[in-house]
């Protein structure tokens, strides 16, 4: 391998200085798009851990960037001139010792992020894991970027290294069900199950548990705009068509993008994402799943919810219909 399939041109005149990257060049023939920004902490670390061209993993957030941007280009989400939501801001955490920004997108492993940005934030060298499932949701000390007057938001956002992940959309639906109308957390398996339960049965006074059709239903009843964040489209919560993310990863290879983007940052070297889920003896929410509780739904409910999550499907080039041909095969 040479260096003309990783060719990194330098924006800065020091390289040891330098806090953004632009990848250029060929790999295997393909031409790679000017203007992927990496921001980085610290170039010799970040080199060791990502100079890998076996791996191709700078070459698959080119592809994630690229067909993101060519998505919100056709569906018109691009404002040059758009003033952040403040919905938007609530949902990006900020982390300052290493100038780390980070999208909350609910069902796609965001708690164990916000652990990871705690332990940056009061530098404490512990792992993880350890830090209390319950406690990192109730926490003061990771600061929202809505927290901020929005003339220092613009100003973070532009020097922090921004990093979002995502997730199957119809796979984070089955997630949010499972989690949070099946399990007893009050406002959840009470309030919003109430909700539903008024909206969808003759009977709302019924003990039995709301239904995934029921679940749907109810979804499908709201704008997208009022739907609860654990629902509500990805591109709602973080506006990726505005907010120019540095790091694109997903759920699907998340170990992989979590490690990148922890070297990425300069986090300390022996601080990995950790493999916790709150549920622990339950399987963790897979296509097999995903596909079960699909198959509980009608044709006109499955339209209605592609339709929901069709732009969710395009930028970040999930394949609705393939899940969606293995859900007819096996309802033949």
């Amino acid at each position: 391998q040479t260096l003309s399939h990783f060719l990194v041109v330098r924006k800065t005149d020091s390289l040891q200085k330098a806090t953004s990257f632009s990848f250029l060049g060929k790999y295997g023939g393909q031409g790679v798009p000017e203007g992927v920004h990496f921001p980085c902490a610290n170039f010799n670390s970040w080199k060791s851990s990502f100079w890998v061209p076996k791996e191709d993993w700078l070459m698959s957030q080119v592809y994630r960037r690229d067909t993101l941007n060519s998505t919100c280009l056709m569906n018109n989400l691009s404002h040059s001139q758009s003033k952040l939501k403040h919905a938007v801001a609530t949902q990006i955490f900020v982390e300052h010792n290493h100038k780390f920004i980070y999208c909350e997108v609910p069902k796609v492993g965001c708690s164990n992020w916000k652990k990871i940005i705690l332990l940056l934030t009061l530098n404490l060298s512990r792992k993880a894991n350890e830090v209390d499932h319950d406690l990192i949701h109730r926490t003061p000390l990771i600061k929202r970027l809505s927290s901020y007057p929005s003339d220092y938001q613009e100003k973070l956002l532009t020097s922090y290294t921004k990093v979002m992940f995502t997730r199957d959309p119809l796979e984070r639906l089955v997630s949010a069900y499972r989690d949070k109308l099946l399990h007893s957390e009050p406002y959840y398996s009470i309030t919003v199950a109430n909700e539903i339960k008024a909206t969808c049965r003759k009977n709302e006074n019924s003990t039995e548990k709301v239904t995934f059709q029921e679940f749907v239903n109810f979804i499908l009843t709201k704008k997208q705009e009022h739907l609860d964040i654990h629902w509500k489209p990805m591109f709602l919560l973080c506006d990726p068509c505005n907010i120019h993310y540095d790091i694109m990863g997903k759920f699907e290879t998340l170990e992989q993008d979590s490690e990148h983007v922890l070297r990425n940052i300069g986090a300390p070297e022996d601080l990995h994402y950790p493999n916790f889920k709150k549920y622990g003896s339950e399987k963790r929410t897979s296509d097999d799943i995903t596909l079960e509780y699909l198959r509980k739904l009608s044709s006109e409910q499955i339209e209605k919810i592609k339709k929901l999550y069709q732009i969710d499907f395009a930028l970040f080039n999930y394949p609705y219909d393939l899940k969606m041909n293995l859900y007819e095969t096996d309802t033949v």
